[in-house]
């Protein structure tokens, strides 16, 4: 599982260099601006609200004594449940809404790897790929709720509340990877084979998952660059698994080399 998720990290190195190269750009432009649009109104929001939800947090402490620490632990905690909740509010949104432009990306890159034509095996149109971004995207803001909602609940615990960060960290990650690699398997496989194609190497997904977060943390510049690194990084790790099972190669981990051989 962490050699995987070093490996999953490990293909962002390569991917500014292969957007240029195969003039990848045109197609990010949109999803890029609404990266930035969608970011800037979920978090702004959730910014303005922590105080409010903090206030109400803390009128369950009566007493005088400590009323001001326990407000402003409160406004910190709420921040932060905010925050989690707006990031995953953040990745669905943009990544549904950018399904129909990441699609042409993917068939390149699996172009430019494996020298022949993306195939499309599963007959989706730009129709499909949009009601199926959205499915994946719900399916993937249930999960999501289902398990970050109580390990929300475990940062009031002290200690425990540092490993609950991290295991938060964890499951946003490996939702953020599904979604990025769902875009090349949505050519091959039906959406439950995809699911569980993913299962079998959750490592990988948390490991672009990982990056996608950690882009998010570079102010402005993170979030216009989030979506076309975290994608073709994705599509890198994607087509390896494809055609290093079907056909014995492997072609994903060192792209540039793998190609110049071919």
């Amino acid at each position: 599982m962490i050699q995987n998720i070093l490996k999953g990290l490990q293909v962002y190195t390569g991917t500014y260099s292969l957007i240029s190269k195969l003039k990848l750009w045109k197609y990010f432009v949109i999803p890029m601006l609404i990266s930035l649009a969608v970011f800037i109104l979920i978090f702004a929001s959730a910014y303005g609200l922590s105080d409010d939800l903090g206030e109400w947090i803390s009128g369950i402490w009566q007493w005088d004594f400590g009323k001001v620490t326990f407000t402003a632990i409160s406004t910190f905690i709420s921040g932060i449940i905010l925050f989690a909740l707006g990031l995953i509010m953040y990745k669905h949104i943009i990544m549904a809404l950018s399904s129909p432009f990441m699609s042409p990306v993917s068939e390149k890159i699996e172009e430019y790897y494996t020298g022949q034509p993306a195939e499309n095996h599963t007959n989706t149109t730009f129709a499909k790929q949009f009601v199926r971004s959205i499915r994946i995207g719900v399916r993937n803001l249930a999960k999501e709720l289902i398990y970050t909602l109580p390990i929300l609940l475990l940062k009031f615990i002290p200690v425990v509340n540092i490993f609950s960060t991290a295991l938060l960290f964890l499951v946003q990650s490996y939702y953020a990877g599904v979604s990025n690699m769902d875009y090349t398997l949505e050519r091959h496989f039906s959406y439950r084979e995809s699911i569980s194609f993913i299962k079998k190497h959750r490592g990988l997904a948390i490991g672009n998952g990982i990056g996608f977060l950690i882009l998010l943390f570079i102010p402005v510049i993170g979030v216009i660059l989030v979506l076309p690194l975290s994608v073709t990084s994705a599509t890198i790790i994607t087509v390896d698994l494809l055609f290093d099972d079907d056909e014995g190669e492997h072609i994903g981990f060192e792209p540039f080399e793998i190609i110049e051989n071919r």
